[in-house]
């Protein structure tokens, strides 16, 4: 028996729920709401760990592409004191694959493979419960019933409303991004200042951290605390939009840091106000029948590298248990067990995301050291 079966979002969630029902000969429609795969830029570079995304890979059957296109390199990591002194340079093995680094582009365009999607299809509510299964209403005014929708739509998810009244709420800690291109060629002296990976500098509930993706593109991100109206509550209201008022103010935050570090603002093109945003640590709901969460959806946590990673697991396995159930009773069963499993594992790696990101953008710049100290490989 063929369930009727939906993700809502094309992200890697969605996408690797999709692409490994589809290579269990399963069908699943994904319905995205951006018009077109390249429609807006697809964000920095993933780290994807072993016993996480690389295992969720595995079970889609891309592992050995997804090596082809990786960054082993990229697991560099440097920590620079504001004063410009490096004060770590962890550089990896030549063997190390524990969690190479992909841009998030390359990521999707492999896991959309062959993949139906369609495209434009915005959702704006999920109604469980009816005669006909699940409803769902989309932008355009039309509606489709599935027996099994799955929210993979992230943050601001128009699925979640379906089985949770949970929303997310702000931490305190905005990140305001920016990029370089052609980082080697034009601004040679940053390109060994970040090296093959990440560089991070961390100060008075501060950072600056900069991300080298492939093709010489380095995003930079620039992370501080203040209030969710930190850019209306100055002096003069600051336009988000106006790309030299936005410099001039982040300068100011960080004034006093090594005049390289400060170059990866100088040079930085369009910034980005990118507030960071959780769901409560424990995020749970009760089980309702033909519908449910992946990744951000589910447990929106801080952007530490586990996110991304959890999500494509999630999906991986969420789609082994819906092709292994021959009914509608079972395909119920098998919800609600992955749920279960989903929850423990989210909760756990909330807890450790949410104190990590009070350690890294803390008082004492010394945390964030000693936090790195206990996860890098000695």
């Amino acid at each position: 028996m063929r369930h009727r079966i939906a993700v809502v979002g094309g992200g890697p969630a969605g996408l690797t729920f999709a692409r490994v029902l589809y290579r269990h000969d399963h069908p699943v429609t994904v319905l995205e709401r951006d018009p077109a795969p390249d429609a807006r830029p697809p964000g920095g570079t993933l780290d994807l760990h072993e016993k996480l995304g690389q295992l969720a890979l595995g079970k889609a059957g891309l592992l050995a592409e997804f090596q082809a296109l990786s960054r082993p390199e990229g697991q560099a990591m440097r920590i620079l004191d504001t004063d410009g002194t490096v004060l770590r340079d962890w550089q990896p093995r030549p063997d190390d694959g524990a969690n190479p680094e992909i841009d998030r582009g390359q990521l999707r365009d492999l896991l959309l493979g062959p993949l139906d999607v369609q495209w434009g299809r915005g959702v704006t509510e999920v109604v469980p419960g009816t005669r006909d299964g699940v409803l769902v209403r989309f932008a355009d005014g039309r509606q489709e019933t599935f027996d099994l929708v799955v929210g993979a739509d992230g943050a601001w998810s128009r699925v979640r409303p379906a089985v949770s009244s949970a929303t997310p709420h702000y931490t305190g800690v905005t990140s305001v991004e920016t990029s370089l291109d052609d980082v080697d060629t034009r601004h040679p002296d940053l390109a060994r200042l970040i090296g093959d990976g990440s560089m991070a500098v961390y100060g008075v509930n501060r950072a600056l951290v900069a991300q080298r993706n492939s093709g010489g593109h380095v995003k930079v991100y620039a992370q501080f605390r203040a209030p969710l109206d930190w850019h209306t509550n100055l002096d003069r209201h600051l336009d988000l939009d106006d790309v030299e008022a936005v410099r001039s103010s982040l300068l100011a935050l960080f004034d006093g840091w090594a005049a390289p570090v400060l170059d990866l603002l100088r040079h930085g093109t369009a910034f980005v106000h990118r507030p960071l945003y959780v769901l409560p640590v424990s995020h749970t709901w009760a089980h309702v029948p033909g519908v449910t969460l992946l990744g951000d959806a589910a447990h929106l946590m801080p952007p530490l590298g586990v996110g991304a990673n959890l999500a494509m697991l999630e999906g991986a396995e969420l789609a082994e248990s819906v092709a292994a159930a021959p009914g509608p009773g079972d395909l119920d069963e098998a919800v609600r067990a992955f749920e279960e499993q989903m929850w423990a594992r989210a909760g756990r790696w909330a807890k450790i995301t949410a104190a990590g990101l009070e350690r890294l953008v803390s008082p004492d710049p010394t945390e964030a050291l000693a936090l790195f100290d206990e996860v890098q490989p000695s």
